[in-house]
């Protein structure tokens, strides 16, 4: 079958996870679902140029030109449907999506977070301060995991996980690092591919 599934990426900041993404289309880890449009909610985020140099279609929704929560999801919605996208992937995606717009999705937007859920996870726990509360509790393991999205903030079903071991001298800074590279930029492409697969077949 040489039809694709179609993937919108949703962004805020730099893009890391994105890259990882076009990485992984360029070298066929992601085969069977091509990335077709870039959303972001912050109009100076780094990743909208990494999908221009991708040549990869971009857009802009921000909340500041959105009436409330439902006008900034329908504008977002708009842009999905023209696109005809099947699956959503937030990568670094700053912002909580409502019940309405996550159940009219089910099955059809994944997340990267950085722990192993259910540690650090859930309202709250974002960047650089799910490394910080792994540290603070002393664990030894910590990791990324992949997972459906539902209306409960890291709540839906877990595709995929990587371990990642502490190191003694790490900061946020230097965990948060080593998770991306050793986990998140692995699994989050490998878990794009497998959903993908899925759809198509």
């Amino acid at each position: 079958m040489s039809k694709k599934a179609r993937i919108a990426v949703l962004v805020s900041g730099g893009g890391t996870n994105l890259q990882a993404l076009i990485n992984a289309q360029n070298k066929g880890v992601i085969n069977s679902g091509k990335i077709e449009l870039v959303i972001s909610n912050n109009s100076n985020a780094f990743a909208l140029q990494r999908a221009e140099k991708a040549s990869i279609d971009t857009a802009c929704v921000l909340k500041k030109d959105c009436t409330d929560q439902n006008d900034f999801e329908n504008k977002i919605i708009k842009k999905l449907e023209e696109y005809k996208i099947d699956l959503i992937v937030l990568a670094g995606f700053m912002s909580i999506l409502s019940q309405s717009f996550t159940s009219k999705y089910a099955n059809r937007i994944i997340n990267v977070h950085p722990s192993l859920i259910p540690s650090f996870c859930g309202k709250g726990f974002y960047g650089l301060k799910v490394h910080q509360a792994a540290l603070e509790k002393g664990v030894k393991v910590t990791g990324a995991t992949v997972h459906f999205v539902n209306e409960i903030p890291d709540g839906g079903e877990i595709i995929m996980q990587k371990a990642v071991n502490i190191k003694e001298d790490d900061t946020p800074q230097t965990l948060q690092k080593r998770v991306m590279r050793l986990a998140e930029w692995k699994i989050l492409p490998a878990a794009v591919e497998q959903v993908c697969n899925k759809m198509i077949s």
